[in-house]
């Protein structure tokens, strides 16, 4: 059972990391622009997120982190152009973040890696 985990995660991993690299494409072939870049992923101690600024200034995100069970375990509204997030009370896992305009519509979500 353990291996399977091990496994398990090492897929996720690697799936992550491949689609990090690859550009998205929305229904009529646009490239969506992403907001946000993280690293490290996995992260261990500390992950960092830095966001790209609109041209217009008074734009502002909602940023969030939720495990994977649901429970939302960090929320801001004042996103920097960079937030470290210290991870010491993490437990090992998957954390899904999504960011939110000010409207409260999801522009961006995604998911990393806590291993400890």
């Amino acid at each position: 059972m353990k291996i399977f985990y091990i496994l398990f995660i090492a897929l996720l991993v690697t799936v992550q990391v491949k689609s990090q690299d690859k550009a998205t494409f929305s229904q009529d072939q646009n490239p969506e622009v992403k907001v946000a870049r993280f690293y490290p992923n996995p992260a261990t101690s500390f992950i960092t997120f830095e966001f790209k600024r609109e041209s217009d200034n008074n734009k502002s995100y909602t940023f969030q982190v939720f495990s994977f069970a649901g429970k939302k375990v960090y929320e801001t509204d004042n996103v920097n152009s960079k937030t470290v997030i210290d991870l010491s009370s993490f437990f090992r896992g998957i954390y899904i973040y999504q960011i939110k305009d000010q409207s409260g519509k999801i522009i961006e979500s995604s998911k990393f890696m806590v291993v400890k």
